[in-house]
């Protein structure tokens, strides 16, 4: 897609490390706003500034890295890359979809549950996904819910999104529940949201996962995710895990 300069600016102290508070300003058209990084619908609706801001300025490199460790993984397993039905959570404009097809996953699903993350994805990059549901993963519709059922996916991927209110344990569960077993899932999440420290339940979620034979890890990657703000790394971990059996709503 065509990249637009955008004057993009910094408030001068950053307290808000936790990726949550951050946010920055943009002048357009002679007028300055302030828009916080998770006001994704703003974002969206301003083709380009999401790559401008989270790729150009911040040096995320997040679904690269994660689609190059579950390409790896194949490549060592008998799965065949183009056998991919993937579903791509929080898919927003179509990054994470991009960098599957790259490695040359068969159809790629996009599901977000903001409507202009599905704008923008078609806007941008209409090739991507064969399809894109705007839908929450607690409360599908009827007709979503059956669609999905049917998809037969074999694959999720989740980006930037997991330990942050944006997919929230039961959304996780639910969308991990879509996928055949086995299964493939690949993911990242901040470093910190994968050791006992943590108090948003995906630590002990995914560990129990694991203990109870839902969820095995196959590849963990420690890297830098993106730049703070005043140019601190912030580590993720990109993991690939094979799908078992579905989480029981007993487990949450």
């Amino acid at each position: 897609m065509e990249q637009n300069n955008f004057n993009i600016t910094f408030p001068e102290v950053n307290d808000a490390h936790q990726g949550t508070g951050e946010h920055f300003f943009i002048e357009r058209d002679g007028e300055k706003k302030k828009i916080i990084y998770h006001d994704y619908d703003k974002i969206y609706s301003i083709p380009g500034l999401y790559e401008e801001l989270f790729y150009d300025k911040l040096k995320c490199d997040s679904p690269a890295v994660v689609a190059k460790i579950l390409n790896d993984f194949i490549k060592d397993s008998p799965i065949e890359t183009s056998d991919l039905k993937v579903l791509d959570i929080g898919a927003g404009n179509g990054i994470m979809g991009e960098e599957l097809k790259r490695i040359g996953a068969g159809p790629v699903i996009g599901l977000d549950i903001i409507e202009e993350a599905a704008d923008s994805a078609l806007r941008d990059r209409p090739e991507v996904y064969e399809d894109y549901y705007v839908a929450d993963l607690m409360d599908l519709e009827y007709k979503d819910e059956k669609s999905l059922e049917k998809a037969d996916f074999n694959c999720m991927t989740i980006i930037a999104a997991l330990g942050f209110d944006d997919i929230p344990p039961k959304a996780f569960a639910a969308g991990f529940n879509l996928i055949s077993s086995p299964g493939l899932f690949a993911f990242n999440i901040k470093e910190d949201f994968m050791d006992n420290k943590d108090k948003t339940g995906f630590c002990k979620l995914i560990s129990k996962m694991v203990d109870e034979d839902i969820l095995e890890i196959k590849k963990r990657h420690h890297y830098r995710h993106r730049l703070l703000q005043d140019g601190t790394p912030l580590y993720y971990y990109a993991v690939v895990g094979e799908k078992k059996r579905d989480i029981p709503e007993s487990m949450l």
